[in-house]
């Protein structure tokens, strides 16, 4: 079997559809028939069946598609183990950190990690932390640090601190004019998080969950460092970090909606993969986590 077929097959099987696979390839439709032909024939079997104008994986397709992913993958780490032994690596983390909190631990993260060895190198990618589940699934990331819900067998987790998140608001908002109790909420439109993303999923819970609404998203944004002016500006209500309303930038002209049932006490967990290579600068940087985490917050 020829990787290069293989890559070719993947590729065919996401976009459903072999002359929009040939533009994204670079290559002929003849050319990725012929690729395609020559896996059917290692393999004894089809791969691919007609849908209208469109193709479509068979069974045996998509346990290729699966296995074909894995591989790929295990071959890329296991270049990059062999580079790393080669050169007596100094070390590169591809490290992924929620938006929420890369303010408050990053800067103090770092400057340890170079204390240790300046010459190390960093890929920073701040996100979502649904999106940083999926890049470190995939093998993007090398490891993550954001909060955790619920334990997930693909990753190890190594908790961190303990955070919380709560509701807040522009400090003249309506909601602050009498005692607060949580269906007033619901009278308010919100600035959130997509529903994929942890914090939104338990904040919608924390109301449907009491037979109330969840709440309205009149905007969705992964943006931390717009919502400050965008709250303290309009009536729409939010769900941050405790760290972020407390210590961020720009903070200070928004309030806490005190509420028992709006406060999600959560831990901040680094996390990587539960099997494939892991690189001795990532593997150090997890163990300064788990020893010196907490510290990271408070710096």
């Amino acid at each position: 079997m020829d990787l290069r077929d293989l890559t070719y097959f993947e590729t065919i099987a996401e976009i459903g559809h072999l002359g929009r696979a040939a533009e994204k390839l670079n290559r002929s439709q003849p050319a990725l028939s012929k690729s395609i032909q020559r896996l059917e024939e290692s393999l004894g079997t089809r791969l691919f069946q007609r849908d209208g104008r469109r193709i479509k994986l068979t069974d045996v397709g998509e346990l290729l598609l699966a296995r074909g992913k894995q591989l790929r993958l295990s071959i890329s780490e296991t270049e990059r183990e062999v580079r790393d032994f080669a050169s007596g690596l100094i070390g590169n983390i591809r490290l992924g950190c929620a938006a929420s909190m890369a303010e408050h631990l990053l800067p103090q993260l770092v400057e340890a990690l170079l204390a240790r060895a300046p010459e190390l190198t960093l890929s920073l990618s701040i996100a979502q932390d649904d999106v940083l589940r999926e890049s470190l699934r995939a093998g993007r990331l090398d490891a993550i640090i954001c909060p955790l819900i619920v334990d997930d067998p693909r990753f190890l987790t190594y908790p961190i601190v303990q955070d919380e998140a709560v509701v807040v608001a522009s400090e003249d908002h309506p909601v602050f004019s009498r005692p607060v109790q949580l269906k007033d909420l619901c009278a308010y439109r919100w600035v959130l998080a997509a529903p994929t993303v942890t914090a939104r999923r338990w904040i919608d819970n924390a109301f449907l969950s009491r037979q109330l609404p969840a709440p309205v998203a009149q905007i969705e944004t992964n943006s931390i460092s717009l919502l400050p002016r965008l709250i303290a500006r309009t009536r729409l209500l939010s769900f941050l970090a405790r760290e972020t309303l407390e210590h961020g930038q720009g903070m200070s002209r928004l309030r806490e909606v005190p509420l028992a049932e709006t406060t999600m006490s959560r831990t901040v967990a680094v996390m990587i993969r539960a099997e494939g290579y892991l690189p001795p600068a990532v593997e150090a940087m997890v163990e300064l986590l788990r020893s010196d985490g907490r510290n990271f917050f408070n710096g």
